[in-house]
């Protein structure tokens, strides 16, 4: 502010002195009118003082202020954004290794569940052969019993008919040896 003054006015001072330099009178005379002039401008120069410049001064500062102010809340929006960037990275980071904890325990679960599927269907084919054995043992515990209960009626049939032929007892004797025998290979 002063130094505007000091623009101002310094001219205004040389130019009285310019005007009495100059020959024959020039455009500024010397009397009561100078003294009205610079009265008047320092007057306006006062009321363009208070009246423009400084509400001009206010408004610059005013917009130096907002313009601040938006920078700040930029600033501070970009700090924000930031923030919540790392956030979201955080939070994308987060569930991609729970995405992989997940699948890993699926992973694991479908092991062990395809682990107990085999030794359940191992226990099953045991089973079954087991059964099976048990079955072929009974089919042969039967099949000799109705083998030996076919060799008791063959050795009936035959001690019939030798008895209705009236064997002695040397033929009678041999005939039920040689069943005997037969029964015995058999076995």
């Amino acid at each position: 502010m002063r130094r505007l003054l000091a623009f101002i006015v310094l001219p205004a001072a040389l130019v009285p002195t310019v005007a009495l330099a100059s020959e024959g009178g020039g455009l500024i005379s010397l009397d009561k009118s100078l003294i009205i002039q610079a009265f008047n401008f320092l007057l306006l120069l006062f009321l363009l003082s208070k009246l423009l410049y400084k509400p001009l001064m206010a408004k610059m500062d005013e917009r130096s202020q907002a313009i601040q102010k938006s920078l700040d809340e930029a600033q501070a929006a970009r700090a924000e954004a930031q923030k919540e960037r790392a956030e979201h990275a955080a939070k994308i980071q987060a569930a991609h290794a729970e995405a992989q904890q997940i699948r890993a325990e699926a992973l694991k679960d479908a092991a062990d569940e395809q682990r107990r599927l085999v030794e359940a269907a191992k226990a099953e084919a045991a089973r079954l052969v087991t059964s099976a054995r048990q079955e072929m043992e009974q089919d042969v515990r039967r099949a000799r019993q109705e083998l030996r209960q076919e060799v008791a009626d063959l050795a009936i049939s035959a001690a019939e008919r030798l008895i209705k032929k009236s064997l002695n007892d040397v033929d009678h004797r041999r005939i039920v040896d040689d069943a005997i025998g037969r029964t015995g290979q058999k076995n």
